[in-house]
């Protein structure tokens, strides 16, 4: 499995085409196992990688699996905790700064089997600030051993993609402000907005740049993409200076680059063309890159659409997931 899932990155036809499934959801349910997004793993899902293994299905997602650390200063304190809520129990993710303090929450539901966001943490601009001020100060060091971990127990039953979580705007769409938020910010205060989620993913490349010196082959990058969400003129605005530079810097340096495309795929295909072939571009993050528009299906979940975009070192970007975020 592992060879032809490489075979596909390199850019040659495999005897067949391989099969990768992230089946941890739908894992953790059937069996009730415990899902806590306020843990990582420090050791290797074993159990779950043996089911992929029993059932031939190629392993590439290692969720919440503990690959770096991320630092903070002293003037700035993270905490994550967990409080109950008429019986159930909810996850508190809190933010505390200089100019300001913000908590997130999320509360699980067991009919989804799933972690529900029950509040934001961002409701104004001087939130915002509060954001951009913590996660500026971000340092991060690599806990490669983990990895190998990982890598030497999944062996030939697929590959162990690495991942830096989201950009600056996936962040805010997806943890601390929602949709609805941060639409409201581009027109309310669109020049704080901008500021910080520059700044933010100024930060991200550091980590970028981390894992381009790491031991994985594939490093994969998205904010879940959806048309619906982020359609490509709001992904031109927000992010596509971002995404070009850090996937210059990985194939820099080697490295293949897979983007997450999770839900309405007709319209999000467009973010992929926004970089056509042979284009180069100035912006404050850099060069651009041509693209590669080759693409290969590369994650399913049960009752969900998603697919992988794939990009080699000698071409350009093609294209998240929720990964041990403050």
């Amino acid at each position: 499995m592992r060879e032809r899932v490489m075979a596909v990155y390199r850019g040659e036809a495999p005897d067949v085409v391989p099969y990768m499934l992230d089946l941890s959801h739908w894992f953790y349910h059937k069996h009730r196992l415990p899902w806590d997004l306020s843990a990582s793993y420090e050791e290797p899902e074993r159990a779950l990688i043996d089911y992929h293994k029993e059932i031939g299905a190629g392993f590439y997602m290692p969720n919440l699996a503990s690959f770096y650390t991320t630092s903070y200063p002293a003037d700035v304190v993270v905490e994550t905790g967990k409080t109950m809520v008429n019986g159930t129990p909810e996850i508190i993710w809190r933010l505390e700064t200089p100019v300001g303090t913000i908590e997130r929450r999320r509360i699980w539901e067991d009919r989804t089997y799933a972690w529900g966001i029950s509040k934001w943490g961002i409701t104004g601009a001087d939130d915002l600030r509060v954001f951009g001020y913590a996660m500026n100060a971000r340092s991060f060091s690599p806990k490669w051993e983990n990895y190998r971990a990982w890598t030497d127990y999944v062996g030939a039953q697929g590959v162990v993609y690495l991942s830096p979580g989201y950009s600056a705007m996936g962040h805010l769409l997806n943890y601390w402000m929602g949709i609805e938020g941060v639409v409201f910010a581009t027109v309310d205060y669109p020049d704080v907005l901008k500021e910080v989620v520059d700044s933010v993913n100024n930060n991200t490349l550091e980590l970028v740049d981390l894992l381009a010196r790491s031991p994985a082959e594939i490093i994969i990058m998205g904010d879940n993409f959806s048309s619906d969400i982020q359609p490509p003129q709001f992904f031109e605005q927000w992010s596509r200076e971002f995404y070009v530079e850090a996937i210059r810097r990985l194939h820099d340096a080697g490295k293949y680059v897979a983007v997450h495309l999770d839900g309405r795929l007709r319209g999000t295909v467009r973010v992929v063309e926004i970089l056509p072939h042979g284009h180069r571009r100035t912006g404050q993050y850099g060069r651009g890159v041509p693209l590669d528009r080759h693409c290969a299906a590369g994650a399913a979940r049960p009752a969900r659409t998603a697919a992988a975009c794939i990009s080699r070192p000698d071409h350009g970007p093609c294209g998240g997931h929720d990964r041990g975020q403050p």
